[in-house]
Protein backbone atom coordinates (compact mmCIF):
# COMPACT_ATOMS: atom_id res chain seq x y z
CA UNK A 1 0.00 0.00 0.00
CA UNK A 2 0.94 3.72 -0.90
CA UNK A 3 1.12 5.69 2.32
CA UNK A 4 0.02 8.96 1.07
CA UNK A 5 0.97 12.36 2.57
CA UNK A 6 -1.73 14.54 4.66
CA UNK A 7 0.58 16.76 6.50
CA UNK A 8 -1.25 19.11 5.09
CA UNK A 9 -4.80 18.03 4.99
CA UNK A 10 -7.27 20.91 5.90
CA UNK A 11 -10.70 20.09 7.49
CA UNK A 12 -13.56 20.65 5.90
CA UNK A 13 -17.34 19.83 6.03
CA UNK A 14 -18.46 16.42 7.49
CA UNK A 15 -21.04 13.80 4.88
CA UNK A 16 -24.13 15.61 6.64
CA UNK A 17 -26.10 12.95 4.53
CA UNK A 18 -24.62 9.99 6.55
CA UNK A 19 -24.82 11.87 10.11
CA UNK A 20 -28.85 13.01 9.22
CA UNK A 21 -29.26 9.02 8.71
CA UNK A 22 -27.46 7.76 12.10
CA UNK A 23 -29.28 10.66 13.52
CA UNK A 24 -32.50 9.48 12.37
CA UNK A 25 -31.71 5.24 12.91
CA UNK A 26 -30.83 6.79 16.37
CA UNK A 27 -34.66 8.34 16.72
CA UNK A 28 -36.37 5.54 15.18
CA UNK A 29 -34.24 2.83 17.70
CA UNK A 30 -35.65 4.89 20.67
CA UNK A 31 -39.64 4.37 19.31
CA UNK A 32 -39.25 0.88 18.86
CA UNK A 33 -37.07 0.17 22.25
CA UNK A 34 -39.91 1.94 24.00
CA UNK A 35 -42.59 0.24 21.70
CA UNK A 36 -40.84 -3.39 22.31
CA UNK A 37 -39.73 -2.83 26.20
CA UNK A 38 -42.19 -1.44 27.77
CA UNK A 39 -44.37 -4.41 28.84
CA UNK A 40 -41.16 -5.99 30.34
CA UNK A 41 -39.92 -2.90 31.98
CA UNK A 42 -43.50 -3.19 33.99
CA UNK A 43 -43.61 -6.38 34.80
CA UNK A 44 -40.03 -6.69 35.75
CA UNK A 45 -39.95 -2.90 37.01
CA UNK A 46 -43.06 -1.67 37.59
CA UNK A 47 -41.94 1.34 34.99
CA UNK A 48 -42.63 1.04 31.26
CA UNK A 49 -39.95 3.65 30.55
CA UNK A 50 -36.87 1.66 32.51
CA UNK A 51 -35.53 0.18 28.83
CA UNK A 52 -36.23 3.61 27.15
CA UNK A 53 -34.97 5.93 29.58
CA UNK A 54 -31.98 4.14 29.90
CA UNK A 55 -30.99 3.97 26.39
CA UNK A 56 -31.53 7.62 25.44
CA UNK A 57 -28.83 8.51 28.92
CA UNK A 58 -26.40 5.91 26.62
CA UNK A 59 -27.26 7.82 23.29
CA UNK A 60 -26.87 11.19 24.89
CA UNK A 61 -23.29 10.03 25.83
CA UNK A 62 -22.85 8.34 22.58
CA UNK A 63 -23.93 11.83 20.64
CA UNK A 64 -21.27 12.95 22.57
CA UNK A 65 -18.65 10.86 21.78
CA UNK A 66 -19.81 11.58 17.78
CA UNK A 67 -19.62 15.23 17.51
CA UNK A 68 -16.21 14.77 19.74
CA UNK A 69 -14.19 12.55 17.10
CA UNK A 70 -16.17 14.03 14.30
CA UNK A 71 -14.06 17.28 15.18
CA UNK A 72 -10.81 15.68 16.25
CA UNK A 73 -8.10 14.92 13.48
CA UNK A 74 -8.57 11.06 13.08
CA UNK A 75 -5.03 10.40 12.76
CA UNK A 76 -4.51 11.30 16.32
CA UNK A 77 -6.13 7.65 17.02
CA UNK A 78 -3.09 6.15 15.72
CA UNK A 79 -0.41 7.08 17.95
CA UNK A 80 -2.89 5.79 21.11
CA UNK A 81 -3.81 2.80 19.66
CA UNK A 82 -2.03 0.87 21.46
CA UNK A 83 -3.00 2.26 24.56
CA UNK A 84 -6.64 1.55 23.68
CA UNK A 85 -5.81 -1.57 22.96
CA UNK A 86 -4.57 -2.39 26.27
CA UNK A 87 -7.31 -0.79 27.47
CA UNK A 88 -9.52 -3.15 25.53
CA UNK A 89 -7.99 -6.35 26.67
CA UNK A 90 -7.68 -5.39 30.19
CA UNK A 91 -11.46 -4.68 30.19
CA UNK A 92 -12.17 -8.25 28.73
CA UNK A 93 -10.29 -9.81 31.62
CA UNK A 94 -12.04 -7.69 33.74
CA UNK A 95 -15.22 -8.76 32.88
CA UNK A 96 -14.13 -12.69 34.12
CA UNK A 97 -13.30 -11.52 37.56
CA UNK A 98 -15.56 -12.63 40.06
CA UNK A 99 -17.02 -9.42 41.86
CA UNK A 100 -16.18 -7.14 38.86
CA UNK A 101 -17.98 -8.88 36.08
CA UNK A 102 -21.77 -8.98 36.01
CA UNK A 103 -23.50 -12.51 34.70
CA UNK A 104 -27.39 -12.05 33.18
CA UNK A 105 -29.13 -14.76 31.20
CA UNK A 106 -26.02 -17.75 31.70
CA UNK A 107 -23.81 -14.62 30.28
CA UNK A 108 -20.98 -12.98 31.84
CA UNK A 109 -20.55 -10.20 29.72
CA UNK A 110 -21.06 -6.47 31.48
CA UNK A 111 -18.84 -4.78 34.16
CA UNK A 112 -20.08 -2.64 37.04
CA UNK A 113 -17.67 0.24 38.66
CA UNK A 114 -19.79 1.80 41.84
CA UNK A 115 -22.74 3.92 41.00
CA UNK A 116 -21.98 3.69 37.46
CA UNK A 117 -24.34 1.39 34.70
CA UNK A 118 -23.44 -1.57 33.48
CA UNK A 119 -21.12 -1.32 30.28
CA UNK A 120 -20.31 -3.90 28.11
CA UNK A 121 -16.58 -3.98 26.93
CA UNK A 122 -16.50 -6.14 24.39
CA UNK A 123 -18.56 -3.33 22.59
CA UNK A 124 -15.85 -1.35 22.94
CA UNK A 125 -13.35 -3.91 22.19
CA UNK A 126 -14.74 -4.03 18.80
CA UNK A 127 -14.39 -0.69 17.83
CA UNK A 128 -10.63 -0.33 19.66
CA UNK A 129 -9.28 -3.64 17.61
CA UNK A 130 -10.77 -2.15 14.65
CA UNK A 131 -8.37 1.67 15.17
CA UNK A 132 -5.36 -0.55 16.07
CA UNK A 133 -5.46 -3.17 13.37
CA UNK A 134 -5.82 -0.30 10.96
CA UNK A 135 -3.17 1.52 12.78
CA UNK A 136 -0.98 -1.73 12.15
CA UNK A 137 -2.14 -2.40 9.05
CA UNK A 138 -1.27 0.85 7.69
CA UNK A 139 2.37 1.08 8.91
CA UNK A 140 3.27 -2.56 7.31
CA UNK A 141 2.51 -1.63 3.76
CA UNK A 142 3.68 -5.43 1.71
CA UNK A 143 4.99 -6.83 4.63
CA UNK A 144 1.36 -7.72 5.18
CA UNK A 145 2.27 -10.69 2.61
CA UNK A 146 4.92 -12.11 4.84
CA UNK A 147 3.88 -14.73 6.77
CA UNK A 148 6.04 -13.75 10.35
CA UNK A 149 4.96 -10.15 10.03
CA UNK A 150 2.13 -10.01 8.70
CA UNK A 151 -0.26 -13.36 8.92
CA UNK A 152 1.21 -15.06 12.54
CA UNK A 153 0.84 -11.51 14.17
CA UNK A 154 -2.78 -10.71 12.70
CA UNK A 155 -3.94 -14.06 13.73
CA UNK A 156 -2.41 -13.83 17.10
CA UNK A 157 -3.92 -10.34 18.29
CA UNK A 158 -7.16 -10.98 16.80
CA UNK A 159 -7.40 -14.73 18.39
CA UNK A 160 -6.54 -12.81 21.81
CA UNK A 161 -9.71 -10.44 21.83
CA UNK A 162 -11.58 -13.10 20.28
CA UNK A 163 -10.75 -15.52 22.27
CA UNK A 164 -11.50 -13.41 25.85
CA UNK A 165 -15.26 -12.82 24.11
CA UNK A 166 -15.53 -15.92 23.51
CA UNK A 167 -15.19 -17.01 27.51
CA UNK A 168 -17.61 -14.74 28.37
CA UNK A 169 -19.69 -16.46 25.56
CA UNK A 170 -20.95 -14.26 22.93
CA UNK A 171 -20.31 -15.94 19.93
CA UNK A 172 -21.57 -13.31 17.89
CA UNK A 173 -19.70 -10.25 18.85
CA UNK A 174 -17.02 -12.21 18.53
CA UNK A 175 -17.82 -13.48 15.36
CA UNK A 176 -18.36 -9.69 14.23
CA UNK A 177 -14.81 -9.14 14.94
CA UNK A 178 -13.23 -11.27 13.43
CA UNK A 179 -15.55 -10.65 9.88
CA UNK A 180 -14.73 -7.19 10.13
CA UNK A 181 -10.84 -7.70 10.72
CA UNK A 182 -10.45 -10.64 8.14
CA UNK A 183 -12.10 -7.70 5.69
CA UNK A 184 -9.39 -5.04 6.75
CA UNK A 185 -6.64 -7.75 6.16
CA UNK A 186 -8.11 -8.45 2.79
CA UNK A 187 -8.20 -4.85 1.44
CA UNK A 188 -5.00 -4.20 3.09
CA UNK A 189 -3.11 -6.50 0.84
CA UNK A 190 -3.05 -10.08 2.60
CA UNK A 191 -2.62 -13.34 -0.23
CA UNK A 192 -5.09 -15.41 -0.96
CA UNK A 193 -3.32 -18.35 0.65
CA UNK A 194 -3.45 -16.15 3.58
CA UNK A 195 -7.12 -15.86 3.45
CA UNK A 196 -7.61 -19.54 2.59
CA UNK A 197 -5.89 -20.28 5.68
CA UNK A 198 -7.56 -17.81 7.90
CA UNK A 199 -11.29 -19.43 6.53
CA UNK A 200 -10.07 -22.86 7.41
CA UNK A 201 -9.32 -21.99 10.93
CA UNK A 202 -12.09 -20.17 10.96
CA UNK A 203 -14.16 -23.24 9.94
CA UNK A 204 -12.42 -25.79 12.14
CA UNK A 205 -12.87 -23.49 15.22
CA UNK A 206 -17.18 -22.88 14.41
CA UNK A 207 -17.27 -26.64 13.97
CA UNK A 208 -15.32 -27.16 17.40
CA UNK A 209 -17.42 -24.53 19.26
CA UNK A 210 -20.52 -25.98 18.02
CA UNK A 211 -19.99 -29.50 18.62
CA UNK A 212 -18.75 -28.93 22.12
CA UNK A 213 -21.37 -26.84 23.33
CA UNK A 214 -25.15 -27.33 24.18
CA UNK A 215 -26.34 -23.99 23.81
CA UNK A 216 -24.53 -23.44 20.28
CA UNK A 217 -25.65 -27.11 19.11
CA UNK A 218 -29.31 -25.98 20.07
CA UNK A 219 -28.93 -22.85 17.82
CA UNK A 220 -28.12 -24.68 14.95
CA UNK A 221 -30.78 -27.32 15.58
CA UNK A 222 -33.42 -24.50 15.74
CA UNK A 223 -32.20 -23.33 12.44
CA UNK A 224 -32.53 -26.26 10.90
CA UNK A 225 -35.88 -27.47 11.73
CA UNK A 226 -37.92 -25.95 14.80
CA UNK A 227 -40.91 -27.05 13.66
CA UNK A 228 -39.62 -30.55 15.17
CA UNK A 229 -39.17 -28.75 18.79
CA UNK A 230 -41.71 -25.80 18.40
CA UNK A 231 -42.66 -25.23 22.29
CA UNK A 232 -38.36 -26.16 23.20
CA UNK A 233 -35.25 -25.35 21.13
CA UNK A 234 -37.68 -24.24 18.18
CA UNK A 235 -39.77 -21.69 19.92
CA UNK A 236 -37.57 -18.40 19.74
CA UNK A 237 -36.60 -19.18 15.71
CA UNK A 238 -40.95 -19.74 15.49
CA UNK A 239 -41.99 -16.79 17.28
CA UNK A 240 -39.62 -14.12 15.45
CA UNK A 241 -41.05 -15.54 12.05
CA UNK A 242 -44.79 -14.84 13.66
CA UNK A 243 -43.51 -11.63 14.25
CA UNK A 244 -41.58 -10.83 11.30
CA UNK A 245 -44.77 -11.99 9.34
CA UNK A 246 -47.85 -10.49 11.08
CA UNK A 247 -47.25 -7.62 9.86
CA UNK A 248 -48.51 -7.95 6.30
CA UNK A 249 -47.61 -5.30 4.12
CA UNK A 250 -48.49 -2.51 6.46
CA UNK A 251 -47.97 -3.71 9.40
CA UNK A 252 -50.21 -3.81 12.69
CA UNK A 253 -49.38 0.16 13.63
CA UNK A 254 -46.59 1.20 16.04
CA UNK A 255 -47.14 0.18 19.73
CA UNK A 256 -49.65 -2.64 18.20
CA UNK A 257 -46.80 -5.89 17.75
CA UNK A 258 -48.88 -9.03 20.18
CA UNK A 259 -45.31 -11.05 20.03
CA UNK A 260 -43.73 -8.47 21.83
CA UNK A 261 -46.11 -9.45 25.17
CA UNK A 262 -42.97 -12.12 26.16
CA UNK A 263 -43.70 -14.54 23.11
CA UNK A 264 -40.36 -13.34 21.68
CA UNK A 265 -37.17 -13.68 23.66
CA UNK A 266 -35.30 -10.14 23.73
CA UNK A 267 -37.37 -8.50 22.09
CA UNK A 268 -36.08 -5.57 22.49
CA UNK A 269 -32.73 -6.78 22.08
CA UNK A 270 -31.85 -8.98 19.36
CA UNK A 271 -35.41 -9.56 18.19
CA UNK A 272 -36.36 -5.60 17.81
CA UNK A 273 -36.04 -6.17 13.90
CA UNK A 274 -38.92 -8.71 14.41
CA UNK A 275 -40.80 -5.77 16.60
CA UNK A 276 -40.43 -3.46 13.39
CA UNK A 277 -41.45 -5.82 10.79
CA UNK A 278 -44.88 -6.58 13.19
CA UNK A 279 -45.48 -3.03 13.66
CA UNK A 280 -44.47 -1.20 10.62
CA UNK A 281 -44.82 -4.27 8.27
CA UNK A 282 -42.76 -5.26 4.95
CA UNK A 283 -42.73 -1.51 3.64
CA UNK A 284 -41.18 -0.50 7.03
CA UNK A 285 -38.42 -3.21 7.42
CA UNK A 286 -37.61 -2.71 4.04
CA UNK A 287 -37.33 1.29 4.95
CA UNK A 288 -34.68 0.14 7.82
CA UNK A 289 -33.30 -1.92 5.38
CA UNK A 290 -32.67 0.69 3.03
CA UNK A 291 -31.56 3.11 5.00
CA UNK A 292 -29.26 1.01 6.36
CA UNK A 293 -28.08 0.31 2.54
CA UNK A 294 -27.67 3.91 1.89
CA UNK A 295 -25.62 4.53 5.46
CA UNK A 296 -23.16 1.69 3.95
CA UNK A 297 -23.14 3.37 0.48
CA UNK A 298 -22.13 7.00 2.00
CA UNK A 299 -19.48 4.94 4.19
CA UNK A 300 -17.57 3.18 1.20
CA UNK A 301 -17.68 6.53 -0.36
CA UNK A 302 -15.95 8.32 2.50
CA UNK A 303 -13.65 5.34 1.87
CA UNK A 304 -12.53 5.50 -1.07
CA UNK A 305 -12.16 9.30 -0.59
CA UNK A 306 -9.78 9.12 2.31
CA UNK A 307 -6.31 10.72 1.59
CA UNK A 308 -4.17 8.17 3.57
CA UNK A 309 -3.79 4.18 4.30
CA UNK A 310 -4.82 4.96 7.84
CA UNK A 311 -7.97 6.39 7.13
CA UNK A 312 -9.10 4.36 4.59
CA UNK A 313 -9.04 1.41 6.19
CA UNK A 314 -10.38 3.15 9.39
CA UNK A 315 -13.26 3.94 7.66
CA UNK A 316 -13.57 0.56 5.94
CA UNK A 317 -13.64 -1.10 9.34
CA UNK A 318 -15.83 0.98 11.03
CA UNK A 319 -18.24 0.28 7.76
CA UNK A 320 -17.81 -3.58 7.88
CA UNK A 321 -18.47 -3.93 11.24
CA UNK A 322 -21.59 -1.84 10.82
CA UNK A 323 -22.72 -3.52 7.53
CA UNK A 324 -22.14 -6.99 9.15
CA UNK A 325 -23.91 -7.13 12.48
CA UNK A 326 -27.41 -5.59 10.65
CA UNK A 327 -26.92 -8.52 7.93
CA UNK A 328 -26.18 -11.03 11.02
CA UNK A 329 -29.10 -10.00 12.88
CA UNK A 330 -31.81 -9.41 10.37
CA UNK A 331 -30.27 -13.06 8.65
CA UNK A 332 -30.82 -14.63 12.09
CA UNK A 333 -34.51 -13.63 11.90
CA UNK A 334 -35.38 -14.04 8.56
CA UNK A 335 -33.97 -18.02 9.61
CA UNK A 336 -31.04 -17.36 6.49
CA UNK A 337 -28.41 -18.26 9.45
CA UNK A 338 -28.70 -19.17 12.75
CA UNK A 339 -29.42 -17.31 15.73
CA UNK A 340 -26.38 -15.44 16.84
CA UNK A 341 -27.75 -12.77 19.34
CA UNK A 342 -26.30 -9.99 17.76
CA UNK A 343 -27.94 -6.40 18.28
CA UNK A 344 -29.55 -4.23 15.55
CA UNK A 345 -27.26 -1.59 15.22
CA UNK A 346 -28.78 1.96 16.30
CA UNK A 347 -32.38 -0.20 16.94
CA UNK A 348 -31.89 -2.74 19.69
CA UNK A 349 -31.46 -1.93 23.41
CA UNK A 350 -28.04 -1.90 24.47
CA UNK A 351 -26.35 1.23 25.76
CA UNK A 352 -22.61 0.02 25.27
CA UNK A 353 -23.73 -1.02 21.78
CA UNK A 354 -24.99 2.39 21.35
CA UNK A 355 -22.13 4.72 22.86
CA UNK A 356 -19.45 2.22 20.70
CA UNK A 357 -21.26 2.72 17.53
CA UNK A 358 -22.11 6.25 17.26
CA UNK A 359 -18.23 6.78 18.49
CA UNK A 360 -17.38 5.05 15.23
CA UNK A 361 -19.52 6.85 13.29
CA UNK A 362 -17.89 9.86 14.66
CA UNK A 363 -14.61 8.61 13.58
CA UNK A 364 -16.15 7.89 10.09
CA UNK A 365 -17.41 11.31 10.06
CA UNK A 366 -13.69 12.61 10.78
CA UNK A 367 -12.37 10.60 7.95
CA UNK A 368 -14.95 12.31 6.05
CA UNK A 369 -13.89 15.84 6.68
CA UNK A 370 -10.41 14.91 5.10
CA UNK A 371 -11.70 12.40 2.49
CA UNK A 372 -11.48 15.65 -0.09
CA UNK A 373 -10.52 13.92 -3.76
CA UNK A 374 -10.11 10.34 -4.89
CA UNK A 375 -7.92 8.01 -2.99
CA UNK A 376 -4.11 8.04 -3.49
CA UNK A 377 -1.74 5.62 -4.40
CA UNK A 378 2.17 5.37 -5.31
CA UNK A 379 3.91 3.29 -7.81
CA UNK A 380 5.93 0.00 -6.90
CA UNK A 381 3.48 -0.56 -3.87
CA UNK A 382 2.25 -4.01 -5.27
CA UNK A 383 -1.08 -5.22 -5.71
CA UNK A 384 -3.30 -4.54 -2.77
CA UNK A 385 -6.68 -5.67 -1.70
CA UNK A 386 -6.97 -1.67 -1.76
CA UNK A 387 -5.95 -1.58 -5.70
CA UNK A 388 -8.72 -3.86 -6.52
CA UNK A 389 -12.01 -1.83 -4.56
CA UNK A 390 -10.14 1.20 -6.54
CA UNK A 391 -10.21 -0.51 -9.85
CA UNK A 392 -13.25 -1.70 -9.48
CA UNK A 393 -14.84 1.29 -8.69
CA UNK A 394 -13.30 3.30 -11.47
CA UNK A 395 -15.35 0.86 -13.99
Amino acid sequence: MAVADTGGLRATQPDYLLLGLVLGLVAVGLLIVYSASFALGLLAFNDANYFVIRQAIWAVIGLALLLGLMRVDYRWLRSISPLLMLIAIVSLVAVLVPGLGVERGGAQRWIAIGPLPAAQPSEFAKLALIIYVAAWLSAKDTVVRSFALGFAPFVFTVGIVAGLILLEPDTGTAAVLILTTVTLFFIAGASLSHLAALMGIGSVAASFLILTSGYRLDRVLAFLNPEDDPGGIGFHTLQLLIGLGSGGIEGLGLGASRQKFFYIPGSHTDGVFAVVGEEMGFIGAMGIIILFAVLVYRGFRIVLRAQDDFGYLLAAGVVSWIAFQALINVGGITRAIPMTGIPMPFLSYGGSALASLLAGIGILLSVSRRATGPPKTGPGQGRSGRAVIEQEGAR
